[in-house]
Formats: structure tokens, C-alpha cells, sequence
């Protein structure tokens, strides 16, 4: 179990890399277009060849791929840290005990059923895109489209196993914690 909570978190560690490059590609994206639009109004310099080169369809769908890339692999890197977003006003109310067999259910029911669809789905969406070669609907967009959905059904089969090993985390918590307290003389906590 350890070893797959590290193996989930060096990939996320790795790829929270890429944000540098998403932010790099947003303020190189506002410099063509603004520092393009004012070389070209005020200074009468014509920069269109650069926008469209460096810039424009490319440097955007660029950006949005990014973001899909580190949000789509972050959601497995936030089921191993337990750093996702919960309802912690209930939560804090509740026994550790009580949030585990929580968690067990929602693991059960929710979060591996939508895994298994998900994944399930996005085997057909990518192995067509990847048949066809697709790329942008824009003529100046990135030509590698397959690539970014090929995303899809690698993170999810990451989250799978994060969400694998919370999974048996919570089980063994759970299977612990109540031998435990079998074990304790009666009025001890």
C-alpha cells in the first residue's frame, strides 16, 4: 500500500512540474496578444506572423492541455495526501471510526462505480482519436489532440489505485482500531 501512495505521489510531485509551464504559456499567451496588438497600433510594426506562429490557437489549446494534464493527474495525488475537498463541518462532528466506514461507502459506491465508467468509456474515445490521428478543429491549433485525451483513462487508472489503497487504509483502521478496543480492560479509552 505504501509503495503505491508513493508511486501516485512522485507522479503527481512530477507533474505539478507542469504548472510552471502552464503559467509560462499564459503570460507568453497575454504578451503576444497585447504586446502584439500595441506594436502593431501604436508603433505600426505588423506582428501577426508572430502571434500566429509562437501564439493564438496553439499557445491556448497548449495552456488548456496543461490545465487538463495537472488537474485530471492531481485528482489521484489528492486521494493519496487526503488533500481533496470534504464536508468537514459534518466530518469534525463525527468519530474517526464513523468518517472511515463514511469514506468505505462512498469508496464503494460512488467513487468506484464512476472510476469503472469512466474508464471504461474513455478506452473507445481515445483508441478512435488515436485511429484517426486527431487533431485541433482550428487550421493553427496543436496537431496532437489524441495525446491530451490519452490522459483520460492513464489518470483515472492512477486513481484507481489511490483510490484502491485508501480503500484497504480505511479497512485496516477499521479492523485495528476495533481489535484494539477488544482488547482494552473496560473503562479505558
Amino acid at each position: 500500500i505504501d509503495s503505491l501512495d508513493r508511486f501516485v505521489i512522485s507522479v503527481g510531485h512530477f507533474i505539478a512540474w507542469f504548472n510552471i509551464l502552464l503559467i509560462a504559456a499564459i503570460i507568453l499567451n497575454v504578451i503576444l496578444r497585447y504586446g502584439g496588438r500595441y506594436l502593431q497600433q501604436d508603433l505600426g510594426i505588423e506582428m501577426g506572423w508572430l502571434f500566429q506562429d509562437l501564439g493564438g490557437p496553439k499557445l491556448e489549446e497548449l495552456q488548456w492541455h496543461l490545465y487538463a494534464l495537472t488537474v485530471m493527474m492531481g485528482l489521484s495525488y489528492a486521494q493519496s495526501t487526503d488533500s481533496h475537498i470534504r464536508v468537514d463541518i459534518i466530518a469534525e462532528k463525527l468519530s474517526e471510526r464513523t468518517v472511515r466506514k463514511w469514506e468505505i461507502f462512498g469508496i464503494l459506491f460512488l467513487l468506484l462505480p464512476f472510476i469503472y465508467i469512466v474508464f471504461i468509456h474513455s478506452l473507445d474515445f481515445v483508441a478512435d482519436s488515436w485511429r484517426v490521428s486527431e487533431h485541433s478543429d482550428a487550421p493553427l491549433g496543436l496537431p496532437w489532440r489524441w495525446a491530451i485525451k490519452s490522459v483520460i483513462p492513464i489518470s483515472f487508472f492512477m486513481l484507481t489505485l489511490a483510490t484502491i489503497s485508501r480503500f484497504v487504509r480505511d479497512v485496516i483502521f477499521l479492523f485495528n482500531e476495533s481489535r484494539t478496543s477488544a482488547e482494552k480492560p473496560e473503562g479505558v479509552n
